[in-house]
């Protein structure tokens, strides 16, 4: 009898114990070590921040499905894990071993690294539902005394795409309400261009993203480092491409969302040969931890290089799709582990993207995700909202089923060939 363990209930994580189960031998064990014990679908979070979707509407209580499928599910959360005694000490003080360990955490917001960042500052932001909720609060705020906005992502940050998401839902609602031409808006980021998305771009999304804020009358400043916030202010410095430090902005707002810069949990971070200084976990080409060949990893705690030298650093994004991958190799891998064989399933590591911009959209392709590039594509149009509407009902249904199959590549290619979504014209949850 195997103990097989993955910590993490999120999008890696529950995909993760959905598809060991099969690759699982008769008395074998699984457990899921999460904070809580809900799930809730983070690609949603912008639109519960203007009020779009409610929080119920994207969280699913996983107690009963993991019941159901014979998964032990443990809520107190992982304090600190010991891999040289296979052992990892949980939140409530107890301890469980295990043979074979996936880390599926996700990152901790290093909001702490920007004085007045975040939500306990004076910024939003979307990578959580009780963040979304708190920004609902103050949108209303906005709303009912309009401002100056700033959205963006500081530097460090590695996902890009809910920046961009959220600052043309944001908008997107801001006309509907006819309140958009009492909203100055700047989009604030330390990419080296619009559309870089922390991957040296997809296809044109340089152009197809610099095309949309000219449309929509949004100013944007590139190869920023965020200094600090204060009520109502951002003090932002623009470099220029040695690094050297070419104006000084201060700039005013009434609303600001601002993504941060992601580091690895507490649970490993530190622990040398596990993970990189910033406490990412580090993995060969199998998922697999070189220096404790037991653990693997998924998701967006992987260390991955950034794709080149920018002034302000920039981090790589880890996809849906791509984590999807990472998920499938690691199940068929810790499966031949199991029976004896060797451990030689590889993620492929592409990028496929479909991002909201509440009436219109943007999808990219690329293939695989760090360039060169076999595929190198991206397009936009009112399909790509729809497709995303149709996602985030085709993936919570997958998990409340809990449906083993990999989909998500699938799902998202359907869409792109068809460049619509037929059958789907039910609109987001606008009140309008």
């Amino acid at each position: 009898m195997a103990e097989v363990v993955v910590i993490g209930a999120g999008l890696g994580g529950t995909l993760m114990a959905y598809e060991l189960l099969p690759q699982l031998r008769k008395d074998d064990r699984l457990t899921v070590v999460s904070q809580g014990a809900v799930y809730h679908f983070v690609p949603s979070n912008p639109w519960v921040a203007i009020g779009w979707r409610k929080q119920s509407d994207i969280e699913i209580d996983l107690v009963d499905i993991m019941k159901r499928k014979g998964i032990r599910l443990l809520t107190q959360g992982a304090q600190r894990v010991h891999p040289s005694e296979s052992r990892i000490e949980l939140g409530d003080g107890t301890s469980i071993n295990y043979d074979y360990l996936v880390i599926a955490t996700g990152p901790e917001l290093a909001f702490d690294e920007i004085p007045g960042l975040g939500p306990q500052g004076f910024t939003q932001s979307v990578c959580h539902v009780d963040h979304a909720i708190h920004a609902k609060e103050a949108f209303d705020k906005l709303a009912a005394n309009p401002g100056p906005v700033v959205i963006g992502a500081v530097q460090g940050a590695s996902c890009f795409g809910p920046a961009y998401e959220f600052l043309f839902i944001l908008e997107t609602e801001l006309r509907r309400r006819k309140l958009r031409d009492r909203v100055p808006m700047t989009f604030v980021t330390s990419e080296p261009y619009i559309g870089h998305l922390g991957l040296d771009g997809v296809g044109d999304t340089k152009g197809l993203l610099e095309s949309e804020m000219r449309e929509k009358h949004v100013k944007w400043i590139t190869n920023a480092r965020v200094k600090g916030v204060e009520q109502g202010k951002m003090s932002v410095e623009e470099l220029n491409e040695d690094g050297s430090v070419h104006k000084i902005r201060e700039l005013p707002f009434a609303y600001s969302m601002m993504l941060p810069a992601f580091r690895g949990v507490g649970a490993v971070r530190g622990i040398d040969k596990l993970a990189n200084p910033r406490g990412f976990v580090i993995v060969d080409k199998n998922q697999r931890n070189p220096a404790f060949p037991n653990v693997f990893a998924v998701g967006v705690c992987v260390a991955i290089a950034p794709v080149g030298a920018t002034p302000v650093p920039v981090g790589v994004p880890k996809t849906g799709f791509m984590i999807e991958s990472m998920v499938t190799a690691t199940a068929l891998n810790i499966g031949a582990l199991l029976r004896g064989r060797p451990a030689l399933a590889e993620p492929t590591w592409n990028a496929i993207c479909l991002a909201d911009f509440g009436d219109s959209g943007v999808a990219f392709v690329a293939q695989p995700q760090i360039p060169p590039r076999n595929v190198n594509w991206s397009s936009k149009g009112e399909w790509v909202h729809y497709a995303k509407v149709a996602f985030e009902k085709y993936f919570l249904r997958k998990i409340r089923r809990g449906t083993s199959e990999p989909f998500y590549e699938r799902f998202v290619l359907d869409q792109l060939n068809m460049a619509k979504v037929k059958g789907t014209k039910e609109e987001v949850k606008t009140g309008t």
